[in-house]
């Protein structure tokens, strides 16, 4: 069996990098196509027939009639030019957060509302239902299929596959810090095969991986070359001036290799962050977060509605839950457990009994088989839990009271975990920020593995939200929380 050299695997490590972005925007361009063809022409038929009328041009225009066919054909033309020039399929907003959707978003709003325009000045009798229905419907395939893909693109990278190969330049302290980062989200396309450290005192590796580490700051191009890295990724600039900042993105190769400044951020949402070049400089302003005025009314609105809906929906499974709790079990329905909240404020937090009463006076003598983290208590098979406790632990049904919750104030849909009394006795101090907004039924931390994530991380998510929340971000952790409900991860 032939071996493959280290520069055949860089040649070809190069080539997959100077190409992975082509092949995925054209395979976008043509779904893109073949979706709006779909939609364009067979809201046409559907709404006209196969003999489609024409469209009549009044005003001070002679008459002139025009087939719907070439009107489908002049706005599928159109809306593919404003998908691209709106960047809706650049490699740097795929894969991963919300910007692509808000791309294609405001490529079709933008359309329609030139299309309203136009048929206003020149008094076109566009049928309306026609425009009506094929701009959202578009819409909404259009973002379906690019979900689709990014599923494909996701699947693609765990592999190592369609993601950028990224040369880290800067300390030892922030390029760890950034590699451990960027493999925690391999969906992000940022794959880590190399670091330069400069002044490192002999060490190849980075900890705990096989990246391997040159010191000669000088040699970016031949590190790159030897690792086959198409970006260079600046973790710290404590060993790069500006002159020599300036250097280094003069080397790279245009439109093959990429240069990537990482400031000393983390946990902060894009909306807050704002590039403002002033001198030359490219400052980066960041927004301190705020936590009143329209957007805390928005939010209670969103949580009076959604609970409410979900409440009246329900309420069927929420009356055969409690029955077959009182049957199979002795003891109360619902277990009520003292909470901090907001502002440190304690209130009852309501579940579905799910343990023998009595339970929480037995929580001592397993402390010590404790498998969760550091500060919350986790077993997972815990001898306190009823058999129907069980099941409804298994699909967090147990936590649909909560709802109740969150129509009384105390709780919100979306939220950090609310902690007990005595686990806040043991928190840091900068993990008290999580009183800033209401907990949550759930959270960032629920659909990111529950049960199985260590107590750092735990905090380091229930923060992120606190720092950056929105009711965008609300509905999207929503819709995690059913994935993650029904794949049972994490769920003890």
């Amino acid at each position: 069996m032939s071996k493959t050299t280290t520069g055949e695997v860089s040649v070809n490590a190069r080539s997959e990098g100077r190409n992975w972005r082509d092949i995925y925007a054209s395979r976008l361009v043509l779904t893109d196509l073949l979706v709006l063809v779909w939609v364009v022409f067979g809201v046409q038929i559907l709404w006209f027939g196969v003999a489609a009328a024409d469209v009549r041009f009044g005003g001070n225009l002679t008459e002139v009639a025009v087939s719907y066919t070439a009107i489908s054909v002049a706005i599928i033309t159109a809306w593919m030019l404003m998908l691209g020039i709106f960047g809706s399929r650049g490699y740097r907003v795929l894969g991963t957060g919300t910007q692509e959707y808000r791309m294609v978003a405001d490529g079709t709003f933008r359309l329609f509302g030139l299309v309203a325009i136009v048929s206003f000045l020149f008094q076109i009798e566009f049928a309306r239902g026609y425009i009506l229905i094929a701009f959202p419907l578009g819409l909404a395939v259009l973002v379906f299929s690019r979900w689709i893909w990014r599923l494909w693109l996701g699947a693609k990278r765990l592999d190592g596959e369609f993601s950028s190969r990224v040369l880290l330049v800067g300390s030892r302290a922030s390029a760890e810090h950034l590699a451990r980062e960027l493999a925690r989200h391999p969906e992000a396309g940022y794959m880590v095969v190399g670091a330069c450290i400069p002044g490192d005192s002999g060490t190849y590796s980075l900890p705990d991986s096989s990246i391997p580490v040159f010191v000669d700051i000088d040699r970016v191009q031949e590190a790159m070359a030897t690792v086959g890295a198409d970006t260079v990724v600046v973790s710290s600039s404590d060993e790069l001036p500006p002159q020599r900042m300036r250097e280094l993105s003069w080397g790279l190769e245009p439109g093959r290799q990429h240069l990537v400044v990482a400031p000393s951020l983390t946990d902060i949402g894009g909306p807050r962050i704002h590039t403002r070049p002033v001198a030359g400089l490219p400052l980066i302003h960041v927004e301190t977060p705020r936590y009143e005025g329209i957007k805390l009314y928005a939010k209670r609105g969103f949580d009076l509605l959604g609970s409410a809906l979900l409440v009246f929906f329900l309420s069927p499974l929420l009356a055969a839950i409690a029955v077959a709790i009182r049957l199979s079990t002795p003891g109360p329905v619902l277990f009520r457990q003292n909470r901090v909240g907001i502002n440190g404020n304690h209130f009852k937090m309501l579940k579905f009994r799910s343990m023998n009463t009595g339970a929480e006076a037995q929580l001592s003598t397993l402390q010590e088989q404790s498998e969760g983290n550091s500060v919350m208590f986790k077993m997972k098979d815990d001898p306190r839990v009823t058999p129907i406790g069980k099941f409804l632990r298994r699909f967090s049904l147990d936590e649909l009271p909560q709802l109740f919750n969150v129509l009384g104030g105390s709780m919100s849909l979306v939220g950090p975990r609310p902690p007990l009394e005595r686990e806040v006795s043991e928190y840091e101090h900068h993990v008290h920020r999580r009183f800033l907004v209401k907990p949550g039924i759930t959270g960032l931390w629920q659909v990111s593995g529950r049960s199985n994530l260590s107590w750092e991380d735990t905090v380091r998510l229930d923060l992120y939200y606190v720092e950056n929340w929105s009711i965008v971000g609300d509905v999207g952790i929503l819709w995690r929380t059913v994935k993650t409900v029904l794949s049972r991860e994490g769920a003890y």
